[in-house]
């Protein structure tokens, strides 16, 4: 039967309660296409619309370090908004729901401050508008996310995870196309990619149910106590621990391996027309996760497995990115894309449904999912600073090297995860 926005089927005592009911295919659609758009703001202006500005108002004289300052000032507001976002939808009580007004709200400012982002002619108003842009759409992402845990039962996380990581790629390919390809003027571009998020967002917003938090399942609120939360004991929790860590070394890669990939085609390959090149290393990125990331996830829902998948792919991620190493081609670039893409399809999937099984508490999902979130964001800031060196003294082999490293210890440490076959 199909969810509707006026039907709640969770009372609000429900809202901290285990899933075990199926979600309907109105569900799978929405927050489909919920990810499809959060993750074309979030991960479309870091792999098109930044370097372009940075460059464009640079003039190409030190573009690298300016982009470096603007994406790792940006990950500086990803990484303190999303679990502090989290953990005050944890504790909403509106009558809309608990998730519900965050979606709204931050998506309706991230889209607005892009507008606003697009007439930046410094770095300086570049750097504050992406850190607004990116406060206010992980508002939104770190709401959306706990829908999984709140409303996904175990046995269906794997598939809806990897219908979540199918709409990230999808959302990353679809961005940098419509920008490379449609619109390609940087302004209306960027126009485009905000009205698009808020569109896709929509179906999530009217369509699917957000119990409602009754205020007596509260605990009296004290600042102590809630920045208290935010530190996760690794001795208590080494499940979530080991999860956190090897979530930020597979996005400290890929951070690494994507940060500078239009300076790679434009400057390395000397590719002559390294726009269009980037559009399609990530169109066969995505075709080789869209090929994945629902299997992968079907798959460890029926073994009720998912460490080795994890291992598996994170170690298909490594190799595949030693390929633009050791053979500096676009065909041979094209081949460790689409290679990357199917490790990357069957990790997206599965690892966070993983995740959502290690959580420490039910009363702070969105907050937890938070936390985990840092893991993706904080390789933002990191990789700028440890690819920059890399590149300018070492060459890009050595960074493709480094990426790979990065990837295969990843897969090694979830071994350590112990409560999750």
């Amino acid at each position: 039967m199909a969810e509707t926005a006026a039907v709640d089927p969770q009372a609000p005592e429900d809202a901290l309660a285990e899933p075990t009911r199926n979600v309907s295919w109105v569900f799978l659609l929405s927050i489909t296409l919920a990810n499809l758009g959060i993750m074309m703001v979030l991960i479309t202006p870091l792999n098109n619309l930044l370097p372009r500005y940075t460059q464009a108002i640079t003039g190409g004289d030190g573009k690298e370090a300016a982009l470096a300052v603007v994406s790792g000032v940006g990950a500086i507001a990803a990484m303190v908004f999303n679990p502090l976002a989290g953990a005050l939808s944890d504790r909403t009580t509106a009558r809309i729901g608990r998730r519900r007004p965050w979606v709204i709200g931050g998506a309706l400012t991230a889209a607005a401050l892009m507008v606003v982002m697009s007439y930046q002619s410094s770095i300086l108003g570049l750097t504050i508008l992406w850190f607004l842009v990116l406060a206010a759409a992980n508002m939104a992402f770190s709401a959306l996310t706990a829908y999984i845990p709140d409303r996904v039962p175990v046995h269906q996380r794997g598939l809806v995870s990897g219908l979540v990581g199918l709409a990230t790629v999808v959302g990353i390919v679809g961005g940098v196309s419509l920008v490379s390809f449609g619109v390609k003027d940087l302004q209306q571009g960027t126009w485009l990619v905000a009205g698009v998020m808020v569109l896709l967002l929509i179906p999530i917003v009217v369509a699917v149910p957000d119990a409602r938090l009754s205020r007596s399942a509260l605990v009296p609120f004290s600042w102590s106590a809630f920045f208290a939360k935010f530190w996760v004991s690794p001795r208590k929790h080494p499940d979530f621990g080991w999860a956190w860590i090897t979530r930020f070394l597979v996005w400290m890669g890929t951070a690494l391996a994507t940060i500078y990939l239009l300076f790679y085609l434009e400057d390395y390959l000397n590719y002559p027309d390294p726009a269009a090149g980037q559009a399609t290393l990530i169109l066969l990125y995505g075709v080789g996760t869209a090929l994945t990331a629902v299997i992968g996830g079907k798959l460890s829902d029926r073994s009720g497995k998912r460490k080795i998948y994890v291992i598996v792919s994170s170690i298909v991620m490594g190799l595949s990115v030693l390929i633009l190493a050791f053979v500096p081609s676009f065909a041979a670039a094209c081949v460790g894309a689409f290679l990357l893409g199917t490790g990357y399809g069957v990790y997206l999937a599965v690892d966070q449904a993983l995740i959502t099984q290690v959580l420490p508490a039910a009363e702070d999902r969105a907050r937890d999912l938070g936390v985990i979130n840092i893991a993706n964001t904080a390789p933002q800031i990191l990789a700028p600073v440890l690819a920059a060196p890399l590149v300018t003294g070492l060459g890009y082999p050595a960074l493709f090297i480094s990426t790979a490293i990065v990837m295969v210890t990843a897969g090694i440490l979830v071994r350590f995860i112990k409560s999750v076959p």
